[in-house]
């Protein structure tokens, strides 16, 4: 899923050990802008797979829980800084932001990552150009391969530029590219496909240990109980546990 660069994040690491402790009102931060992870709806609130999730894991860890958004780039320094307690928002683990933040354990499986374009000719390993939202997953795994990467900071963006011809394709989250797949005629997914990543789970403060325990053993319970399976399938995010 998505990946973030980690930078102001070890500098404001500090500021998070004031936050340590229990909660009287657990802060839920999330992007807001990458549906059906999250989005906001017609009436002004967070709503998705994760936001629906998330009201679920509070209420089993006796949680009382408020949500907040916060744009991509700044979303981990903003946690590790104190201005919420919980990234829930497609993100993904991995080993360069364990180094600053904490995971729970994943709540989904890697989702693919697929390339859309308005052309099956386009060839990513040819010198096309790729689109890929800044500080992602997918914009590190093209950097990585020396392929020709343009970065934008909204998802929505990336789409635009495929669009507009800025880029060729662009890479991200299948279950986030498929709608837009389907409602554009002139939009079509590659044969070629990517998985990276580890899962996704919900960032905490290092420093909020007993608050990580609690979403362990509440996402814990939904993937005991088929509650979670069910969440993936309705919101068709990917494969099941």
């Amino acid at each position: 899923m998505k990946h973030l660069i980690l930078t102001a994040a070890a500098v404001a690491l500090s500021a998070g050990l004031a936050h340590a402790g229990s909660h009287s009102v657990v802060r839920m931060g999330t992007e807001g802008a990458y549906p059906p992870w999250n989005f906001i709806n017609d009436a002004g609130e967070v709503d998705g797979f994760e936001r629906e999730l998330g009201d679920e894991l509070c209420a089993r860890a006796e949680l009382n829980c408020e949500w907040v958004t916060n744009e991509w780039d700044s979303i981990i320094p903003n946690l590790v800084s104190g201005n919420y307690d919980t990234i829930i928002a497609g993100m993904s683990i991995t080993d360069e932001r364990d180094e600053v933040i904490d995971f729970t354990q994943n709540y989904t499986l890697p989702d693919p990552s697929a390339y859309l374009a308005m052309s099956m000719d386009v060839d990513v390993m040819g010198g096309a150009v790729i689109a890929a939202q800044t500080n992602t997953i997918q914009a590190a795994f093209i950097a990585e391969k020396g392929w020709t990467l343009v970065e934008f900071a909204t998802p929505e963006e990336t789409i635009a530029a495929v669009k507009n011809g800025e880029a060729d394709a662009v890479l991200a989250d299948k279950s986030y590219l498929a709608p837009f797949a389907d409602e554009d005629p002139d939009l079509m997914f590659l044969e070629q496909e990517e998985l990276i990543g580890g899962g996704v789970g919900m960032g905490i403060r290092e420093s909020d240990g007993e608050l990580k325990d609690k979403f362990d053993m509440a996402i814990q319970s939904m993937k005991d109980d088929g509650s979670l399976n069910a969440l993936i399938t309705k919101w068709e995010i990917g494969e099941t546990f």
